[in-house]
């Protein structure tokens, strides 16, 4: 039971062949040369460990048990090839644990600990680090940028509703186009703002209306086919135009797209491909801070009182959402992304009263124009 191999101790680079042998009595594989301490090592034989995956089938390299080992791969540093195919065939039928793979002790604990610090390093990117960032950038980035960030959001998001080109669920029916013009005429023009608004209505039964970066504002035809008047739609758009003066919607979009990106990289996607798309998705689905949403609110109301249009529609329209939801609760409407809709309504009841004079923000013809908005367009693509 002799033969010779090539022995690396993994503190130098000196190869040794060494001479091998096998003393079954002491169950134990003896390495010889002159250059190891005292000439030679004894390895027990359920000690020995054969690494795997080496391309060569005709050899054997081997090393020791990892009892007391700290390396990355949880086995001692010393190396021994064997080429002999005798000396292959006995160590194959007499080692017991061969190819077990050994596990420093408290192994799993080092792991469950370093896997929950990554995952609180991850959530402390996601929920702190990653607002705080997007709050800073909100008020940096070019408004340039932003509008272009913001029509890349909603093309996304169109896609979402089934959409399968731009502009195929947009509504153009052009009396309807020109009432939303002098809807939006009426809202806007007693103050200066800070973005050109682009409004637009998507051909799909969601009542839901949201705000993209930029100044991208879209209405679903859901939400104008459930409002009792334009007055109705008028307070939604005023809440949204509010969202978007404060580049609460810009906020909201460069947080979820920094977080997809964030878990795009951390899970493999190194492009950051589906940044873009989660951010489209969550600004479908916005939901704000409850200070934002009471600034919006107040913009709101201002408006309305500054166009002559009454702020009870806004409560109106919360209250028939109400409705809506208890009688189509799969149906995503506006309400279930602004929470705490009763003290707000009420809030809302309190400004119309101290409201003198206000008229329609439409007339009877114009409100009909807008609700047929879509008409004359493609089929909806929800059915």
């Amino acid at each position: 039971m002799q033969a010779t191999g090539r022995f690396f101790d993994g503190e130098n680079g000196q190869r040794l062949d060494v001479d091998l042998s096998v003393d079954t009595a002491a169950d134990t594989l003896r390495l010889a040369h002159p250059d190891l301490p005292m000439g030679s090592q004894y390895w027990p034989l359920d000690a020995i460990r054969a690494l795997a995956d080496h391309a060569r089938t005709d050899q054997l390299v081997l090393t020791l048990r990892a009892d007391a080992s700290l390396d990355s791969a949880l086995i001692r540093t010393a190396r021994l090839t064997v080429d002999d195919a005798n000396m292959i065939s006995i160590l194959t039928r007499l080692c017991p644990d061969l190819n077990r793979r050994d596990k420093v002790r408290g192994t799993g604990r080092r792991v469950v600990t370093r896997i929950g610090l990554a995952a609180a390093a991850l959530g402390l990117m996601i929920f702190v680090i990653l607002p705080a960032m997007a709050n800073t950038l909100a008020t940096l980035i070019p408004i340039e940028r932003e509008v272009a960030y913001g029509k890349t959001v909603v093309k996304q998001m169109e896609r979402f509703l089934g959409g399968k080109a731009a502009g195929g669920l947009a509504c153009t029916n052009p009396q309807g186009r020109a009432a939303l013009d002098k809807m939006m005429g009426r809202l806007t023009e007693a103050g200066d703002l800070n973005y050109d608004l682009n409004i637009g209505v998507f051909d799909h039964k969601m009542v839901n209306a949201f705000a993209a970066p930029g100044g991208q504002i879209v209405i679903m035809r859901g939400l104008i086919d459930r409002a009792d008047g334009p007055d109705q739609v008028a307070a939604v758009l005023a809440h949204e135009i509010g969202h978007v003066e404060a580049r609460d919607t810009t906020r909201n979009a460069l947080r979820a797209a920094g977080s997809a990106g964030l878990l795009a990289l951390v899970l493999g996607d190194f492009a950051g491909g589906s940044a873009v798309v989660v951010a489209a998705e969550y600004t479908l689905n916005a939901s704000y801070t409850r200070e934002a949403e009471a600034a919006a609110d107040v913009f709101a109301l201002n408006m309305l009182e500054a166009s002559g249009t009454s702020a009870k529609a806004l409560a109106t329209f919360f209250d028939s959402l109400k409705g809506i939801q208890r009688t189509m609760p799969d149906l995503p409407v506006y309400l279930s992304s602004h929470p705490e809709t009763t003290d707000r309504a009420a809030a809302a009841r309190a400004f119309a009263e101290t409201q003198d004079d206000t008229r329609p923000i439409l007339n009877d013809a114009d409100w009909a124009a807008l609700r047929g908005i879509c008409k004359g367009d493609k089929p909806a693509r929800d059915g």
